[in-house]
């Protein structure tokens, strides 16, 4: 299925704003094993925990594409290569944190597409500048900050709360480098991410 970047931005904020997590699978993607085995004493959906941990492990892979597609296209100049090459790291950890709690829950991890699958999927051939591809990156951070952040407010325990925040604080982060790279001024307002 092929998406367009609107559909992106709206599917990385939606997926967990529209879903739950279970706080021992939350507690597994924090590499908390006891703190999740402590919340598995009744019989926790590890079947609905697992699809939703490989909608976000897809958007992962999404996200390492994009950064590998603007690192081969020859347009982004030094030290702008650098910090994508960093982001893409930040990405990969990411994924290999999901795919761990995946396969901690018994599931199968979604795998990587082919990276032409992605190009497809994110226009790659109208990206003729830097600075399309960092508001390529922009939007595709924007909405992962904004899904996790959705998040935040089912969780009972601060502990996996925290966790949730730690990611959405990583894709602010990404997010607001890659704004100040653009030259765009600050958001508006004083709570700009998450509504």
């Amino acid at each position: 299925m092929t998406l367009s970047r609107v559909s992106i931005v709206s599917g990385r904020r939606s997926f967990l704003a529209t879903t739950t997590l279970s706080a021992a699978a939350v507690a597994l993607l924090a590499g908390r094993d006891v703190l999740a085995a402590s919340h598995t004493g009744a019989k926790m959906d590890a079947g609905a925990d697992v699809n939703i941990l490989n909608v976000a492990l897809g958007l992962e892979h999404e996200g390492i594409a994009a950064y590998q597609l603007g690192a081969q296209s020859g347009l982004l100049q030094k030290p702008v290569l650098g910090v994508a090459t960093r982001f893409q790291a930040d990405h990969k950890e990411h994924r290999d944190t999901l795919a761990g709690a995946i396969r901690k829950l018994g599931g199968k991890p979604v795998e990587e597409k082919p990276l032409a699958d992605y190009a497809k999927a994110l226009k790659a051939d109208t990206l003729k500048s830097q600075n399309d591809i960092l508001e390529l990156a922009s939007r595709l951070e924007l909405g992962a900050t904004n899904a996790y952040l959705g998040v935040i407010p089912s969780f009972k325990d601060a502990q996996l709360a925290k966790v949730a925040a730690r990611l959405a604080a990583d894709e602010t982060m990404h997010w607001t480098l890659l704004n100040q790279t653009l030259g765009k001024p600050l958001p508006a307002g004083g709570m700009p991410f998450g509504a």
